[in-house]
């Protein structure tokens, strides 16, 4: 089966000062990339990674730092530009291009981050999430290191915390309870996104590497990549028409993408914004 496409597919922090900018030091070293049990072709053939040693955000960029970057730079997002972005609103029967959409109005211009400042930034394409991470000085991981960061030194794990979805019955990241699009159940309490760090820390101390939203990596997405990839730093292919996303977010159901599994890989244009797509950066 080949894999689906996804995504076709201002009030003060509450985060504590300075703990929107947490970082974890990664060793790096070596894991087993892909899946066994691949679901779909590009999660294939799993193999023996080494990715050398970096830094990672603990937490998805939010709109509090989004915001901090437009303010010094005066930067335009892809979405600004086009007069719009991709959304998916509640109660809609599926994806559409709204107008005025960007990443201070998610869902259009009658919706707004005045109460997100906490919650990941969306509405911003691969471009947008490269100017910011060169602004701070950072970059976007590669799928490798992203999905090293992921497993949290879980090997072969279906998610970031084992293998079951749920812990005693319970959500533990940002996802879509329910039958997509008919009904959801808001287990988890949230609709769209959540404010990072509301669910459980993976092995590594990482938030949010499964739901919430999809985070953008610096790869070139290419089905195939696994069956030729070197095994040491892997850093995607060299051209194409996409690029990768990790992680699901909170749009992924059970019975419809299911991005949040460690193993699987998004992938879109990338000038392309969605009120599902996010990113965090590494050094």
């Amino acid at each position: 089966m080949k894999s689906i496409s996804l995504f076709v597919l201002l009030a003060m922090s509450s985060i504590p000062p300075m703990e929107d900018e947490k970082t974890v030091s990664l060793e790096g070293g070596s894991f087993v990339m892909g899946s066994r049990n691949a679901l779909y072709e590009d999660e294939g053939p799993a193999r023996t990674v080494i990715v050398g040693p970096f830094v990672i955000d603990a937490y998805e960029v939010t709109n509090a730092q989004f915001e901090r970057f437009i303010d010094e730079t005066g930067y335009r997002t892809d979405a600004e530009k086009k007069g719009g972005g991709w959304a998916y609103r509640k109660g809609a029967k599926d994806w559409e291009f709204v107008s005025g959409a960007n990443w201070r109005h998610p869902e259009g211009l009658d919706s707004h981050i005045g109460n997100r400042s906490d919650h990941p930034v969306v509405q911003v394409s691969w471009n947008d999430a490269v100017a910011y991470a060169k602004w701070s000085g950072k970059r976007l991981p590669t799928e490798a290191e992203w999905e090293y960061a992921a497993r949290g030194g879980k090997e072969q794990k279906v998610y970031p915390w084992g293998d079951e979805l749920n812990i005693d019955g319970k959500p533990v990241a940002n996802f879509w309870q329910g039958i997509w699009p008919k009904t959801n159940l808001l287990t988890d309490a949230f609709f769209y996104t959540s404010p990072v760090g509301s669910f459980p820390a993976n092995g590594y101390g990482l938030h949010d590497m499964a739901g919430n939203v999809w985070e953008w990596c610096a790869d070139w997405y290419g089905e195939d990549y696994y069956s030729k990839a070197p095994s040491v730093d892997p850093k995607g292919a060299t051209e194409g028409t996409n690029r990768s996303a990790r992680g699901g977010s909170w749009f992924c159901s059970e019975a419809y993408c299911g991005g949040y599994r460690n193993a699987f890989r998004g992938r879109s244009p990338q000038d392309y914004s969605f009120n599902n797509v996010g990113f965090r950066c590494v050094k």
